[in-house]
């Protein structure tokens, strides 16, 4: 027994399950939990059950909160970080202690990368039995303080609320993220009077996160725009996860400026779009007199910077201070939120550029148009080639055929993935999802059943590598079970491909297959199992008409369905050849 904030606490279940009170007002800390989350707009928690966690769900029914329970922690942790990129709100994951929480990691070190607002809540013995070796009992606060903005132990019941109302406000400070709170089991299960506890009123709580930083730099911003013949943007993931696409686009018309996407915010500005440009990004970069970079890192992606003209004025935009001018020196730096400040630019611009300086910029754009046709119709050949196994541009090149107005499209792989992001263009705003720059594998899975859920009359598709697939593909199953069906396609090389080149490259054919060869898996029979479709794909031309039939099957029945299409193995990605992700 031990005495927890004003009342006695038992440590059996039995125990805890006799002393719940039909009091309104005495509430267990696991419904303070609930009410918390309820106030932070949370109607979805991801989890996998454990002794140390069931409270909370008790009172998520109270609440009126959804409860996901899936196979495998690292699905719930992806699932928790995909409802958030979908929704704009907080994602939520909730896992047992010890190995519930250690499952869970890649997500939240996933959504840590990629600036994903999401609140781990996990479960620990009781405090009373700290450090005896009780069950599962871990250092997990220490273990996700480096991937987490926040990460702290809850030692009270009466504060249980308030730590949480903490840890999510530390989830939208500056750039996005993370936070880890771990909540002991006696904690969650004792009871207090509702007086006792200190939750924060919803909506009191938080300070405006739409900065625009010195209004002497808006200006200056406005001034260099003004005077640019061949400026660019590109937009990065802030910009759709801060909300600020509608200003993204506002921006990109009002000023005639050519836009290229990254990441979440590929999707943003339709394909036939006039700003659009996508084939040309090295270009711009080579040739653009002044370039915004918006929301995403000078990282890898990026070539650190080093991929940008130094004879550029480079501006670069952030929500995280400490990102501004990070491996690259830059012209004029601005932290704050991206869609507050393209405004203040926007309305500071209000006339736009000259008529001289308009026509200069059509050139510009006209130059980048005409290099980007160019650039298409070298690839055409890779995208229609009916060569046996199946050219993988070729299969990115159906899918992006496939795709309707409303299809949340999803890549969760290595080589195949890479190659489809040179043909596949969302149709709209929060229609791409990928791994981001942590580059995690089996993240689909989660992304596809969060999409599904917040969504539900969209369409979701996620194309895997065959690696991937094998990873989370069990929890095709919790997305039938909560009625959220999508459409899974695979590019089966029977291989880690993008890892097997270099190692191919690096140390030749006698020693490149070892490690990243898989067996020749027909997935098909995996959607069957399951109680929904199944296609094996061996030809080109039979891609399409696939993709047809596992929709029809999918609208027909509520089941998931898995095209399993058979890809060249010797095919690979230019970026996996020149081993860019390396350099």
């Amino acid at each position: 027994m031990a005495a927890i904030g004003a009342k006695v606490v038992s440590n059996t279940a039995e125990d805890t399950l006799q002393r719940k009170s039909s009091d309104p007002n005495i509430v267990s800390g696991g419904r303070l939990v609930a009410k918390a989350l309820k106030n932070e707009g949370v109607d979805t928690i991801f989890t996998l059950c454990g002794g140390h966690i069931i409270d909370i769900y008790d009172g998520c029914i109270d609440e009126g909160i959804r409860v996901v329970d899936v196979r495998h922690e690292q699905v719930a942790a992806h699932a928790a970080d995909g409802y958030s990129r979908q929704t704009g709100k907080l994602g939520c994951v909730v896992t047992t202690a010890g190995p519930g929480c250690t499952n869970a990691v890649t997500g939240v070190a996933t959504a840590f990368r990629s600036e994903s607002p999401i609140i781990h809540i996990g479960g620990q013995s009781s405090l009373t039995q700290h450090k005896m070796g009780s069950l599962q009992d871990l250092p997990h606060v220490d273990m996700m303080g480096p991937i987490t903005k926040f990460a702290s132990g809850v030692f009270s019941t009466d504060r249980v609320a308030d730590m949480i109302s903490m840890a999510a406000r530390e989830c939208f400070a500056g750039a996005y993220g993370p936070s880890y709170l771990e909540i002991p089991r006696d904690v969650l299960d004792a009871e207090i009077h509702i007086d006792k506890a200190r939750i924060p009123k919803a909506g009191h709580y938080r300070a405006s996160g739409r900065s625009i930083g010195d209004p002497a730099d808006i200006e200056k911003l406005a001034a260099i725009l003004n005077a640019s013949k061949r400026p660019a943007v590109l937009f990065g993931q802030q910009v759709w996860m801060s909300g600020s696409h509608k200003e993204a686009i506002d921006f990109v018309r009002a000023l005639d400026i050519p836009a290229y996407l990254n990441g979440a915010s590929r999707g943003m500005l339709h394909p036939d779009d006039p700003h659009h440009f996508d084939r040309t990004r090295s270009l711009a970069f080579k040739e653009a007199d002044v370039l915004l970079i918006i929301g995403t890192p000078f990282d890898f992606r990026m070539g650190y910077g080093k991929r940008i003209s130094d004879a550029a004025t480079l501006v670069q935009i952030d929500m995280d201070y400490r990102t501004v001018g990070k491996n690259r020196d830059i012209s004029l730096g601005l932290a704050g939120h991206p869609g507050a400040i393209l405004s203040a630019v926007t309305a500071a611009i209000s006339a736009g550029p000259d008529q001289g300086a308009r026509q200069e910029r059509q050139q510009w754009m006209k130059k980048l148009r005409q290099t980007e046709a160019i650039a298409l119709d070298r690839l055409m050949p890779l995208f229609k080639s009916d060569q046996s196994p199946i050219h993988p541009y070729r299969l990115a090149y159906e899918i992006n055929e496939f795709l309707g107005d409303d299809t949340i499209y999803i890549g969760d792989g290595g080589d195949v993935v890479t190659i489809s992001a040179q043909a596949v263009r969302p149709r709209g705003p929060g229609q791409w999802m990928d791994p981001g720059a942590l580059g995690s594998l089996g993240v689909g899975t989660g992304f596809a059943l969060a999409a599904k859920l917040a969504h539900p009359n969209k369409e979701v598709m996620c194309l895997y590598g065959d690696g991937s697939f094998g990873m989370t593909a069990f929890d095709m199953e919790t997305a039938q079970r909560f009625g959220a069906p999508y459409l899974a396609v695979i590019g089966n090389n029977s291989a880690m491909n993008q890892i097997r080149y270099g190692q191919i490259a690096k140390y030749g054919e006698n020693r490149g297959d070892i490690g990243n060869k898989l067996g020749d898996v027909e997935f098909s029979l995996f959607g069957k199992m399951i109680g929904g479709y199944g296609e094996e794909v061996r030809e080109a031309k039979d891609i399409q008409p696939a993709l047809q039939r596992a929709r029809e099957a999918i609208a027909a029945t509520g089941k998931c369905a898995v095209v399993n299409v058979w890809i060249d193995p010797r095919e690979y990605a230019p970026g996996t050849k020149n081993q860019t992700m390396y350099k």
